[in-house]
């Protein structure tokens, strides 16, 4: 590695080739090493925020992000789609579990916070445990530190409402939870959050520790996806039993979700289960967010998802939700259309039109059509989960790349804009799982074109079942112009 600068997905050759024609084009050397270092970037560290409703869990959230984005409301129990957000600290980047969605007291305050806390920290490389330094620590306080022991995750001690001098004291007091030092701070007026993240960045592992279906002989790792009661109990059932061997079940930590590992196709795999939601019907509003936590940890340990639609029902609100939470996690996808079996002529024809018109933004995914209890068509599950596997870990060398690039640009140059043209100069795959590009132009590319660019790439390269991540670096007003 030269000058520590991460060649992303490139090699020593190829990366000096390619910074040799972004300086003839004109392109600043750091930004350009910048751009690929931050677009080749595996996946990221992951931060979870827990504690008990009204400690200030989503103020500490928008203080780390730096936006306004996990809506702060004064009712308690706001549900959100977003749980995970990616936030910067010194340069290094992660991504920040937020817990603050779900507040309601229905289970009993302790149990709820419990839950949430579990599958926060099940899904998170450290942990920070926010406290309200005024109160002290209570009963549920000390129930959620003994989760954290149980986890043996690192802790970063958050006290919070400390505004000032007089309130140091009372965040002194919480050495007592025997988590090492309280870090006082103000998430409404940002004091302290600084010492806190570089503490957190101490606790983060540089890159996460999970190695991706790279540990020798390591399985491969599957979420099981979708809406509450669309078949993913009876589909993993399905898929464990039938002639084929459950190799062990590997029970986890504390009430955890149970990881398979299943033989398919002659290969082992790691299905790990979110299915698991105990079904308490009377929770409607909470239990919207608590499968989306579930579900945003599972989709955070896996490589693929197979999303589970029933195509007994309309394609919902809900399903794309969950489609979106894989993407932008940037996992391979396979969508399972499930209980295909029992469909009529007219509800597949329009199903159909559905699919066209819905799910028109995950065209790319491997489709399958399956019985979870008849077990039809299952052996198809396996191709389509390889195929996407493959398209995720596509990698195109960057002279195969830009060959393609002048092609295209010059087939369809980006349409005039304010009398100029702005040109994709050249570009580069910095990295994959899931494959990422960075493209350095002229000028300013408008969504139509990077997607328009992205549709092309997937019709040259294939990249079936899988996201793709483009990002584009404008050259600066100076340098050589062509």
């Amino acid at each position: 590695m030269n000058d520590q600068h991460d060649h992303g997905a490139l090699g020593d050759t190829e990366y000096a080739e390619f910074m040799e024609l972004a300086a003839e084009e004109g392109f600043d050397r750091e930004d350009v090493e910048g751009a690929i270092e931050e677009a080749g970037h595996g996946p990221l560290p992951v931060l979870a925020v827990v504690g008990r409703p009204n400690v200030g869990k989503s103020t500490l959230v928008n203080r780390i992000i730096g936006r306004r984005e996990a809506v702060v409301e004064d009712r308690p129990g706001v549900t959100r789609d977003r749980v995970t957000y990616e936030a910067e600290w010194a340069g290094r980047r992660f991504k920040l579990v937020d817990t603050g969605g779900w507040e309601q007291d229905v289970l009993g305050l302790d149990a709820s916070v419990a839950a949430q806390a579990e599958f926060a920290i099940e899904a998170a490389d450290a942990v920070v445990f926010v406290v309200d330094a005024t109160v002290g620590a209570t009963d549920t306080d000390e129930a959620v530190v003994k989760l954290l022991r149980r986890a043996g995750k690192p802790v970063v001690l958050a006290a919070n409402k400390v505004d000032g001098p007089s309130a140091e004291a009372d965040a002194a007091m919480l050495w007592s939870l025997g988590l090492g030092e309280p870090f006082p701070v103000s998430a409404l007026h940002g004091r302290g959050t600084g010492d806190l993240l570089d503490e957190v960045l101490k606790a983060l592992p540089e890159a996460p520790a999970q190695t991706f279906g790279n540990a020798i002989g390591g399985p491969r790792r599957i979420a099981l996806i979708g809406r509450p009661n669309v078949g993913k109990s009876s589909l993993l059932n399905k898929v464990a039993n039938e002639d084929r061997v459950v190799v062990n079940e590997m029970a986890g930590t504390t009430r955890d979700p149970v990881d398979e590992l299943i033989e398919l196709g002659g290969t082992t795999w790691k299905f790990v289960d979110t299915a698991g939601i105990r079904k308490r019907v009377h929770l409607q509003e909470g239990a919207d967010y608590y499968a989306s936590l579930r579900t945003a940890a599972a989709v955070e340990k896996a490589e693929v998802a197979v999303v589970l639609i029933d195509t007994s029902e309309s394609i919902s609100v809900q399903d794309q939700r969950i489609i979106t939470m894989a993407v932008e996690a940037g996992r391979a996808l396979v969508i399972a259309y499930n209980k295909w079996d029992t469909l009529d002529e007219e509800r597949r024809y329009y199903l159909e039109r559905e699919i066209e018109t819905e799910m028109q933004q995950v065209a790319w995914a491997p489709r399958v059509n399956v019985s979870a209890r008849t077990g039809r068509h299952m052996e198809k599950l396996v191709p389509a989960i390889e195929t996407a596997l493959e398209g995720w870990e596509t990698r195109v060398p960057t002279g195969r790349l830009n060959a393609f690039l002048g092609e295209l640009v010059s087939a369809h140059p980006h349409p005039i804009r304010g009398g100029k043209q702005p040109r994709i100069l050249f570009g580069t795959q910095a990295g994959t799982k899931p494959p990422r590009f960075v493209l350095f132009a002229s000028g300013f590319l408008e969504h139509g074109y990077r997607r328009f660019v992205e549709r092309r790439l997937r019709e040259e390269f294939g990249f079936e079942g899988t996201p793709i991540h483009i990002s584009v670096r404008v050259r600066e007003k100076r340098g050589k112009k062509k």
